[in-house]
């Protein structure tokens, strides 16, 4: 007795159907590495939270008088990549792992710092008519760097607490 094979109809069926299950499937398996991307970027904002605690403990709890950012790498500013640098325990914690655009190759660093809050002391902190430290904003994501959170950015609070937020802007 023969085995019986597939026909070429029944293999085009198998095949076109694999192939719609895969395009179904390839968004949902994008989502899913971007949504890993923004969590590792809130990772990366704790843990530069946690240099800027050691930052804090070193320097009578004041905060650097550090720039919102820099353009270039080559600028000689203070801003957080070469200020918290001795307090970070690595330095890729400074780029958001969904920067595809270089920024923070180019500039030094994916965050901008909030300038309004240099020099403070920890103990006064306000930021407009802010004074509680859970919605005091330190550091926040340059860019819209997330493609499935549109209009949302990661922010590092004062009180050490990092999440992704609602945003006027896109930075597109």
């Amino acid at each position: 007795m023969r085995a019986r094979a597939f026909t070429l109809i029944e293999t085009l069926v198998v095949v076109a159907i694999i192939a719609v299950l895969a395009a179904l499937l390839f968004p949902a398996y994008h989502h899913v590495v971007e949504g890993g991307r923004a969590g590792g970027c809130i990772s990366n904002l704790r843990q530069l939270g946690a240099a800027l605690n050691l930052y804090l403990g070193e320097h009578e709890m004041t905060l650097p008088m550090l720039k919102a950012g820099r353009t270039d790498t080559s600028e000689e500013v203070p801003v957080i990549d070469n200020t918290l640098n001795q307090y970070a325990p690595e330095p890729r914690v400074f780029a958001c792992p969904a920067d595809r655009q270089g920024i923070a190759e180019k500039s030094g660093t994916s965050y901008y710092w909030n300038v309004a809050l240099s020099g403070q002391r920890l103990a006064n902190l306000r930021f407009l008519v802010i004074a509680t430290p859970s919605q005091i904003p330190i550091l926040a994501d340059k860019e819209g760097f997330h493609p499935f959170e549109k209009n949302k950015v990661n922010l590092l609070y004062a009180d050490g607490h990092a999440t992704k937020e609602f945003t006027f802007f896109t930075g597109n």
